[in-house]
C-alpha cells in the first residue's frame, strides 16, 4: 500500500535529479487543468499563488473570512534556513542532521534533506515579497538561536514572523486572484472528498454563511488545512483549527501517519482555570536569551525576586550543559514537568517554572553602554539600556505576557509551563506529497513527512512554505501531465451526488439528536481524556482506559448533543459539532497508535520505556517505521508500516549534554 517514491541515487542529488526528470505540463495545457486548494495558511496560500502563477485554474477554500486569519499568523519566533549568515558552521547538511536528530530518528531522510535544500530559497523569496525580517546594523538579515541547534539559523521579524510571512504569501495569492488565475472561496469548509475511479476529483464544501452545500471539481485536491492539536481542547492553536479536512480524506482511504506524535511546547502561559478555551504561546525565541529555573527548595512560596542566585536551580543548564536552555522542545517540556511533579513548581498552581530575563537585560545593557562610550554607569542605568534592547527584540511578546497575566516581565520572571502546540503526525504522503488516494495531496502541517517524533522550533514555517512554493509545483505537474486529456467532470456526476447526500445526511443526523449537552462540553471532556492519558506522558493502562472512555464519549455525543439553530443559516455550533465529532474519532486513533508504539521517542513518551536518567528510550529494532493507519470500520484500523532506512545518518541515543 505504501510506496514512498523516493528517488534513487545519493541523498544530496535526489531532489535535483527528480526535478530534472519529472514530467512537465506546458503552459497551454496548464490552463485546462483545475486544482483545488483547501486551506489558505502558509502552505495553502503559497501553493495556490505558485500554481496560479504557473497557469493552473485554482480554487482556494478558506473557512475564515480572509486568508490573513489563518493560524499561521500566530507563529512568533522565526523560520529556519541554512544560509550560514553568522559563519558559525551551518550548512544544508547540518540543518538536515539537526532536523533528523531533533525528530528522534523517526522522519524520512529524503524529505528532510529536500527541506533543508530549499530552505535557503524561501528566505530569498520572502525578502523579494517585502517581508520585513530583522536586520543587523549593517543591513544584513539577522539570525537568532532556537532549540535543538548549536548555530544561529533562525530568521525572524520581531515576535510576529508568522504574521509577516503570511502577509507576504497572502499578497502573492491576492495578485493571482486579481489576475483571475485563482478563485477564492472564503467562509467555505470542506466536508468531503469526492473520488471517481479511485482518484480524488473534487470536494463537497459548505458555505458557512448560508449553510448551502456546494460541489467543486478538481483534477487534483491539495489539503493544506493545518494540524490537529485542538483534539486536546486546550492548546496553543486558534479555536477554529481542526482536523476535519484531513479526517474526511482518511475516511475516504487516505492513510493517517504517526497520529500519536504531538508536540508539547515548553514555553506557554500556564493554565489559570476551567474558564479557559485556549492557551497562549510564548515564543521559543525567548529561550534564546532567557534562563529557565525553579527554586532549589521544594514548595518555596517566596517571590522570584526574593530568591537569591545560589538558591536557584537552572535545571536545563545543569542537566544539558552543551545546549542549556536551547534543548529541543520535547526535552525541555519533560524536564519542566519533572521539576513540577517533584514539588519545585512555582506560582499558585505550582505547575509552572520561571523564564528569567534579568541576566540578558544586564548583559545587553553593558553592551549598549559600551557602544555609546559610557563607562561607570550605575546599574539602574545599565538595566534601563538593556530593557530597550530586549524591547526591540521581543517587545510584543513581553507586552502580550503583561496583558494576559498583569505582571511586568521586564521586572519579574515570566511563569511558563508546557502545552500542546504542533502535530508531527498527519496524512501519510509520498515524496511527491501525494496521499494513498491518487490525486489527493497534503502539504504543511496536514502531512507527517518532515519532523519525525518532535519538530524543531522555527521549522513549521519553513516546511509550509517549502511545500507550497518549491515542492508541489514540480510534483503536482509530474502527475497532472497524464491528466491533460481528461476534461473537467460535471458536478452532476453520481459520485458528487452521492458525496453531497452523505454530507447532508450527517448534518441532519447531528441536528436531529436534540440532546441536552453542549458541543463545547464534549470537546472539553475529550481534551481532558487526551491530556491526562495521551499527553506529555503515556502508559499502557492509561491508553487502554482512554480508548474505552473515548468510545463511550462518542456514543454519548451522537445521542445527547444539543445543537441550536438551523441548517441553512450561519450556525457556528453546527460547524463546531462537525469538527468535534471528527476529533473524537481521531482521539481514539491517537491512543491506538500510542498504545502500539512500545517505545519512547520525541514527543511520544511511554513511561514504561525510559533511560535511568528519565530520557526517552527508543526501540530502533522494533519501531524504526512510520505507522500508517488505514480505516477499516468503526473503531477498526489496519496498520501499515513504512520502514525508515537511514543511508546517511546513523541513529544514536540523543544526547544534548
Amino acid at each position: 500500500m505504501l510506496n514512498a517514491k523516493i528517488p534513487s541515487g545519493p541523498l544530496e542529488n535526489k531532489w535535483a535529479d527528480y526535478k530534472g526528470h519529472c514530467k512537465l505540463v506546458n503552459p497551454a495545457n496548464k490552463r485546462k487543468l483545475e486544482v483545488i486548494v483547501v486551506g489558505t495558511g502558509l502552505a495553502g496560500a503559497s501553493a495556490a499563488a505558485s500554481l496560479g502563477e504557473l497557469g493552473y485554474k485554482v480554487k482556494a477554500f478558506c473557512f475564515q473570512d480572509s486568508p490573513r486569519r489563518a493560524h499561521s499568523i500566530a507563529a512568533q519566533g522565526g523560520i529556519n534556513a541554512a544560509k550560514n549568515y553568522q559563519n558559525d558552521g551551518d550548512s544544508v547538511f547540518r540543518l538536515f542532521y539537526d532536523t533528523i536528530k531533533g525528530g528522534d530518528y523517526r522522519a524520512r531522510e529524503a524529505n528532510v534533506h529536500r527541506l533543508a535544500e530549499v530552505s535557503t530559497n524561501i528566505i530569498d523569496q520572502c525578502v523579494a515579497q517585502g517581508v520585513p525580517f530583522a536586520r543587523e546594523y549593517g543591513g544584513l538579515l539577522s539570525n537568532r538561536s532556537f532549540g535543538g541547534t548549536q548555530v544561529q539559523r533562525t530568521f525572524y521579524a520581531a515576535g510576529q514572523t508568522g504574521q509577516q510571512l503570511l502577509i507576504g504569501a497572502y499578497q502573492a495569492l491576492e495578485r493571482q486572484v486579481a489576475l483571475g488565475n485563482v478563485t477564492m472561496y472564503s467562509r467555505h469548509e470542506m466536508l468531503e472528498v469526492v473520488t471517481i475511479d479511485g482518484k480524488a476529483r473534487g470536494i463537497i464544501a459548505r458555505d458557512l454563511v448560508n449553510g448551502q452545500l456546494e460541489r467543486h471539481f478538481g483534477h487534483a485536491v491539495l489539503l493544506c488545512s493545518g494540524g490537529y492539536g485542538n483534539v486536546f481542547y486546550l492548546s496553543t492553536n486558534a479555536m477554529g483549527s481542526n482536523v476535519t479536512a484531513a479526517w474526511k480524506a482518511h475516511k475516504k482511504g487516505a492513510a493517517f501517519a504517526n497520529p500519536c506524535f504531538t508536540q508539547i511546547h515548553p514555553t506557554c502561559i500556564p493554565v489559570s482555570g476551567d474558564h479557559q478555551s485556549k492557551l497562549t504561546l510564548m515564543s521559543e525565541s525567548l529561550r534564546n536569551d532567557g534562563r529557565i529555573w525553579v527554586p532549589k527548595k521544594q514548595n518555596d512560596t517566596r517571590k522570584a525576586t526574593d530568591i537569591p542566585e545560589e538558591e536557584r536551580d537552572y535545571y536545563l543548564e545543569r542537566r544539558y550543559p552543551a545546549f542549556g536552555n536551547l534543548v529541543p522542545r520535547d526535552v525541555a517540556s519533560r524536564a519542566a514537568k519533572e521539576r513540577c511533579d517533584a514539588g519545585y513548581g512555582v506560582g499558585s498552581s505550582k505547575q509552572a517554572v520561571y523564564l528569567d530575563y534579568a541576566d540578558a537585560i544586564l548583559r545587553y545593557g553593558k553592551i549598549e553602554a559600551g557602544k555609546q562610550g559610557k563607562s561607570n554607569l550605575p546599574e539602574s542605568d545599565i538595566i534601563a539600556l538593556g530593557k530597550e534592547v530586549v524591547k526591540a527584540k521581543y517587545g510584543n511578546l513581553f507586552d502580550m505576557y503583561e496583558k494576559i497575566t498583569g505582571e511586568n516581565p521586564y521586572e519579574v520572571p515570566m511563569r511558563i509551563y508546557p502545552a500542546v502546540h504542533y502535530t508531527m503526525g498527519g496524512l501519510w504522503v509520498d515524496y511527491e506529497l501525494q496521499t494513498t488516494v491518487p490525486g489527493l495531496y497534503a502539504l504543511g502541517e496536514a502531512n507527517f513527512s518532515d519532523h519525525g517524533a518532535n519538530r524543531l522550533g522555527a521549522s513549521a514555517l519553513m516546511q509550509g512554505l517549502a511545500d507550497g512554493y518549491f515542492v508541489i509545483p514540480y510534483t503536482l505537474g509530474n502527475n497532472l501531465a497524464d491528466e491533460i486529456y481528461n476534461k473537467a467532470i460535471e458536478t452532476s456526476h453520481p459520485a458528487f451526488e452521492e458525496a453531497e447526500k452523505a454530507v447532508s445526511d450527517r448534518i441532519h443526523q447531528l441536528m436531529n439528536i436534540k440532546g441536552k449537552q453542549s458541543v463545547e462540553s464534549f470537546h472539553k471532556r475529550l481534551g481532558k481524556i487526551m491530556w491526562d492519558k495521551c499527553g506529555m506522558a503515556r502508559n499502557k493502562e492509561g491508553l487502554e482506559q482512554a480508548i474505552r472512555e473515548i468510545q463511550a464519549l462518542k456514543k454519548e455525543f451522537w445521542s445527547d448533543v444539543r445543537i441550536p439553530g438551523e441548517i441553512n443559516e450561519m450556525n457556528t455550533e453546527l460547524d463546531k459539532a462537525n469538527r468535534v465529532a471528527d476529533f473524537i474519532e481521531l482521539g481514539e486513533l491517537m491512543c491506538v497508535d500510542a498504545l502500539n508504539r512500545n517505545e519512547s521517542c520525541g514527543g511520544h513518551f511511554r513511561e514504561e520505556y525510559q533511560t535511568p536518567e528519565g530520557e526517552a528510550l527508543r526501540d530502533d529494532a522494533g519501531f524504526m517505521y512510520v505507522s500508517a493507519w488505514e480505516l477499516k470500520g468503526e473503531h477498526q484500523w489496519q496498520l501499515h508500516q513504512e520502514p525508515l532506512n537511514y543511508e546517511v545518518i546513523k541513529p544514536t541515543q540523543r544526547n544534548y549534554k
